[in-house]
């Protein structure tokens, strides 16, 4: 005789449970993404852009002077070229 739709584990959920494997990796995709997110915010990867880690020139020509490495006649004059 037939089973009558029941699993070999004699509950009838055979249909549904054939889903389980495509929610689990739905979960761990989404646990995967999670994790990346977070790892990228937490090291500052996302949304911040090149931007925040790129000096202009102007910055760098401030630093230099006030470290001493150039003198004040120099710094005007590189800080008229840039701008």
């Amino acid at each position: 005789m037939g089973n009558w739709g029941w699993d070999h584990m004699g509950n009838g959920m055979g249909w549904v449970m054939g889903f389980g494997g495509i929610f689990m990796i739905l979960f761990w995709v989404v646990i995967i993404a999670v994790v990346v997110v977070l790892a990228g915010w937490l090291f500052g990867g996302f949304g911040q852009g090149d931007k925040s880690r790129v000096k202009s020139a102007l910055d760098v020509l401030k630093e230099r002077y006030a470290r001493g490495e150039i003198k004040r006649e120099e710094f005007e004059q590189k800080k008229r070229d840039l701008e």
